[in-house]
């Protein structure tokens, strides 16, 4: 029998979907590979703690607003399923969120045949999916929720001499007074470091790009300050160091190893270095050989993740999805595709965008009347509320379609997808989403000599850097004009004067232009 849909992976994201699909009904079948849910959590990461954060007490009793301090609990209707009732750890245990995982997916019951490892993916009209156990599986669509299972290992000569991140010794004393070189400068090279301050000689971290932290950049994969601990001994000159440039070869004599090095910003071109351990923490990529030729999907970003248009549809294989941290692919280092309380909201959006295209069922809608009033009240009480803007900013947005009905207020898409589905059947349309300001993430956010907007200042909201509302407004199709709501501290965006007149004013511009139907010179306001 040839389902609708089948996804590949029963790990958050696999499971996600699930649930949106079981709720509703539809014709899905998910393949696990393992023999239970979370397959890739009972691994990583290697030393158990999550850098997903867990806000149980927020002091706050709106359960929408709750998610926004809340990065592993997936959306569903049962508050008990809510990762705060499993932990109050702020950084939990990896071991925690299994638990959760397997309790979510046999409290909805969702449906997962699992110890059905795919070995060979193929397409004709539909795709046919070989298991090693000798089963077979065929669907219209395809969704791969595998997430980058695979070691992203460097083309470096001697690099299969070292120890790799997913079967490196995890015990400190297993380093007592050793050398050890890192090769690598994202969170998996640093929580590893971090783990073995207290036992080693010295610690060097090595990579070529700088290190960026994620306080400053405002994205979560980037370092984090509970991993950084190893920036501080080495800025305090507590013997560990990190390292600018590449490792041009590794070789092993007797019982160390000794690595060339190429600074990339010193004088001294090359350097020989000696450890007693070298391990790879580089991080992960996408596999693609499951896949027959010819339905093997395009890949970007070197190679490390497949190629999507705005629908997370891979671009040169059709009905060919993704899911969960492949998502990031189309958000790469900006915002949050790439962790459960980004993709959660991703995936929610992904089975809208399927309904619409396989079973012919409109987006998700809520019709207001052409008021200005009405539609900034709208606006004010949802911007308020919304974790999915807030998690997945500047990359998702609501919409509002007008048209002589009324407005039509969609919730949750991709920005790219509305400019290429709404611009394309050139409607008119508002795009509504929380946004940093411009080069946010070059600027020192504790340092106080830095001019910034004040909080509620409408007049320059246009400059503010914090996190605030922004609408776009686009007639027939084409790009009109530009209105940001004054930042606030709080993140209350409904002051009467500060946020809800301006919104009603500009509002009422955009009413009029379609009531006109004309399409004047584009504006900031």
């Amino acid at each position: 029998m040839i389902k609708d849909y089948i996804i590949i992976g029963a790990g958050p994201a696999g499971l996600q979907l699930g649930y949106l699909m079981q709720q509703n009904s539809a014709d899905y079948l998910i393949l696990e590979s393992g023999s239970g849910v979370g397959s890739f959590f009972k691994q990583y990461p290697r030393h158990r703690q999550l850098i997903s954060i867990n806000k149980k007490y927020t002091g706050d009793t709106d359960p929408e607003r709750n998610l926004r301090s809340d990065w592993n609990s997936l959306l569903n209707d049962d508050h008990k399923l809510q990762f705060p009732n499993y932990s109050s750890r702020y950084f939990p245990s990896a071991d925690t969120f299994v638990t959760y995982l397997e309790d979510f997916h046999q409290h909805h019951q969702i449906n997962v045949l699992f110890d059905q490892t795919v070995d060979r993916i193929e397409k004709t009209d539909v795709f046919t999916i070989h298991c090693n156990n000798g089963q077979t599986y065929q669907c219209r669509a395809l969704i791969v929720a595998t997430g980058v299972s695979q070691e992203n290992i460097p083309d470096i000569p001697g690099i299969e001499l070292c120890e790799r991140y997913s079967n490196t010794v995890t015990d400190p004393m297993d380093y007592v007074n050793q050398r050890v070189l890192i090769i690598g400068k994202g969170n998996s090279a640093f929580e590893t470091a971090d783990n073995l301050i207290e036992t080693t000689a010295y610690i060097h971290v090595a990579g070529r790009s700088s290190i960026r932290l994620a306080w400053q950049t405002h994205y979560v994969g980037h370092l984090r300050a509970v991993n950084n601990n190893l920036l501080d001994t080495y800025q305090l000159k507590s013997q560990n160091a990190i390292l600018d440039g590449e490792v041009v070869n590794i070789e092993k004599l007797d019982n160390e190893y000794k690595v060339i090095f190429s600074f990339s910003r010193s004088n001294e071109v090359h350097k020989t270095l000696y450890y007693d351990r070298v391990i790879c923490c580089t991080g992960f990529r996408f596999n693609t050989d499951i896949f027959a030729t010819s339905c093997r999907p395009s890949m970007t970003i070197h190679d490390r993740f497949p190629e999507m248009n705005s629908q997370w549809e891979s671009v040169n294989v059709p009905d060919l999805y993704f899911a969960g941290t492949l998502m990031q692919q189309r958000d790469f280092k900006k915002s949050t595709c790439g962790f459960v309380h980004g993709f959660r909201y991703a995936v929610r959006s992904l089975f809208h965008i399927l309904n619409l295209r396989y079973q012919n069922i409109p987006l998700p809608t809520h019709t207001l009347p052409p008021s200005e009033t009405q539609l900034a009240s709208f606006i004010a009480e949802r911007i308020n509320r919304t974790s999915a803007l807030w998690q997945q900013f500047e990359f998702m947005c609501d919409s509002v379609l007008f048209d002589q009905a009324g407005c039509h207020y969609i919730e949750e898409l991709p920005v790219a997808f509305c400019h290429d589905t709404f611009g394309q059947e050139r409607k008119s349309y508002l795009s509504l989403s929380l946004e940093y300001g411009p080069d946010h993430d070059k600027i020192d956010p504790f340092n106080i000599d830095i001019d910034r907007v004040s909080q509620d200042d409408h007049e320059n909201a246009l400059n503010a850097q914090y996190l605030h509302p922004v609408l776009r407004f686009y007639l027939q199709g084409k790009y009109v004009s530009t209105h940001h709501m004054a930042e606030n501290l709080e993140n209350e965006w409904n002051r009467y004067e500060s946020h809800v007149v301006p919104l009603q004013q500009y509002l009422s511009s955009c009413l009029k232009l379609v009531t006109e139907a004309t399409v004047p010179d584009t504006a900031e306001v």
